[in-house]
């Protein structure tokens, strides 16, 4: 049960690493090499502060609107 819930929480930050790729970019290429390298654009996003200021939550609703 424990690495069922860790692999849908692996899908989830996927997903969301996409959307936040596509939010920026809008550009085939580069989502497909998110898809690929996803964790390590994540981290690069959270790390130079694209998903600051409230960003975070702001790119997720903005497909939904």
């Amino acid at each position: 049960m424990k690495k069922r819930d860790s692999s849908i929480l692996y899908l989830l930050l996927g997903i969301y690493a996409l959307m936040i790729n596509w939010y920026y970019n809008h550009s085939i290429i580069m989502l497909i090499l998110c898809y690929i390298f996803w964790p390590v654009y994540l981290i690069y996003e959270l790390l130079t502060g694209g998903l600051s200021h409230g960003m975070w939550k702001h790119i997720p609703e903005s497909y939904f609107k």
